[in-house]
């Protein structure tokens, strides 16, 4: 982002050359100090269940997103789910390719049997001072995670956060399905790779 001052010429002004020196130089620190201000940061991640009950949120910068109650992030993990279902339902109707009649099933139209891929619904929302990106699992979990708009690579960071719920939630003998997680080294693994991202 450039930004541009009038020039005059030094004569028609008190002090001359060195105020316009001085203006330009203002003007390039303030513009150094909002670029440093700029970071790529991980703020927030939320899962939901299938069945639109929120079972974990945690926010890792604090000066990033404005703090909301218990309550509301349980509204907007049952909003969420919501506005998602909707969205799948709205998916364009892909017309079906011809396919070949070879290795045909008799009653089957086409005469291949596929498996129709899932719809998605709303995977990205991005407003000027955030991006929430959702990652939709195949039993219906969603990891809802709250980036800097300038954030790269953030389908890398979801998908290795569903590693370590994978790996940590998951594989835990004493985690029931659908409730909410409380998992002592999941907490510390996710933290410790999300500090790492956020320190790049």
């Amino acid at each position: 982002m450039c930004f541009h001052l009038p020039t005059h010429p030094a004569s028609s002004r008190p002090g001359g050359s060195d105020t316009a020196t001085s203006s330009r130089r203002r003007v390039h620190l303030y513009q150094s100090q909002r670029d440093e201000a700029i970071t790529m940061t991980v703020f927030s991640l939320v899962i939901i269940n299938k069945a639109g009950g929120l079972i974990y949120n945690r926010t890792f910068h604090e000066g990033g997103l404005n703090k909301i109650s218990t309550n509301d992030y349980l509204v907007l993990a049952g909003t969420f789910h919501g506005v998602h279902a909707i969205t799948a339902r709205l998916n364009p109707v892909k017309s079906a390719p011809e396919r070949p009649l070879s290795n045909s099933v008799p009653g089957v139209p086409g005469g291949i049997l596929t498996r129709p891929e899932p719809p998605s619904g709303l995977e990205v929302l991005e407003s000027e001072n955030f991006r929430l990106q959702c990652f939709n699992t195949l039993t219906g979990t969603k990891f809802l995670l709250f980036t800097d708009t300038t954030q790269t690579n953030v389908d890398v960071i979801i998908r290795r956060i569903y590693d370590l719920y994978s790996d940590y939630v998951m594989k835990n003998p004493f985690y029931q399905l659908e409730m909410p997680i409380r998992c002592d080294m999941f907490d510390r693994k996710l933290l410790s790779y999300i500090r790492e991202v956020n320190n790049r």
